[in-house]
């Protein structure tokens, strides 16, 4: 008698992965589930703060003298725009972040590059940017008065120390993690210095200088908040000292709000920046 095997069971194919199953497998939150966009998200931390705040002022847990109610912050608001008290300082403080972190931003780039591509520069220069990195930035405002006076450039000059680190540190590490390889296939292709520069090392430093360049932004305004308080007489830190001197926590409280959300708006601009010079690494994902 003859005995015939039966085949054995074939396995039914199974596709691999589409792109949307990928992207979905990506949006999984951390039990498996698939992640839903909340409209709106990020302003929901805000609005509980605004609607706790105003039930502590309505209840009278919150003495007004300690804090503005909300209506007191918003009809404030309403005056100094009408008067056009809060557009004077408001570009005035635009005008010195500006000039700062576009100052500093250039110097912590060029110095990245050229220690990051040296080694003659990186014994001369990393040694000294981990040296001001160490110092909080707020304890050279003494010697940069003394240096500078109590003029525009002593804020300038600050808000660029205290942005020129981040930008240089995050580039750095950017261009020092670069595969050798890369370097390997330029000098095969006989590339020159200034195509190794703008074809492998600017793209390879991009990610690290973006997110140096979000610190800095934040880091701009934190500096120049405490720069505009320090014989000042103008921009927003210099009305927020004014209120202090006669009790407006309205005015203090509105100060703050601008520069939290000039904080906001600039860090948005930033990563829309990066999301459209970063496109090519979503298509490599």
């Amino acid at each position: 008698m003859t005995v015939t095997t039966p085949p054995a069971p074939t396995r039914p194919h199974t596709p691999g992965p589409t792109g949307p199953t990928r992207r979905a497998r990506r949006s999984r939150g951390p039990v498996g589930r698939p992640r839903r966009r909340i409209p709106f998200s990020r302003a929901l931390g805000p609005v509980l703060l605004l609607v706790l705040w105003w039930l502590a002022s309505a209840t009278g847990l919150l003495d007004p003298q300690t804090l503005a109610p909300p209506a007191d912050v918003a009809a404030t608001f309403g005056d100094l725009v009408r008067s056009g008290e809060l557009q004077d300082h408001l570009l005035i403080s635009l005008r010195r972040a500006s000039l700062g972190l576009g100052f500093g931003v250039a110097a912590g780039l060029l110095l990245a590059l050229a220690a990051g591509l040296s080694r003659i520069g990186e014994a001369l220069i990393d040694g000294t940017v981990q040296l001001v990195r160490s110092l909080p930035i707020l304890t050279l405002v003494p010697l940069a008065i003394l240096w500078f006076g109590i003029g525009e450039e002593v804020k300038v000059i600050l808000v660029a120390l205290g942005t020129l680190v981040p930008v240089y540190l995050n580039t750095h590490a950017g261009l020092t993690g670069l595969d050798p390889r890369y370097a390997e296939l330029a000098q095969t292709v006989d590339l020159t210095a200034a195509g190794f520069l703008r074809r492998v090392a600017l793209p390879g430093a991009a990610p690290g200088f973006f997110t140096g360049l979000r610190m800095s932004v934040t880091i701009s305004w934190l500096v120049l908040v405490v720069s505009e308080q320090i014989n000042a007489s103008s921009g927003i830190g210099y009305l927020m000292t004014q209120a202090r001197t006669f009790g407006r926590t309205d005015v203090i409280v509105v100060g703050l709000v601008v520069y939290g959300l000039l904080g906001l708006l600039s860090d948005t601009l930033v990563r829309l920046i990066e999301r459209r010079a970063l496109a090519w690494r979503r298509t490599l994902a």
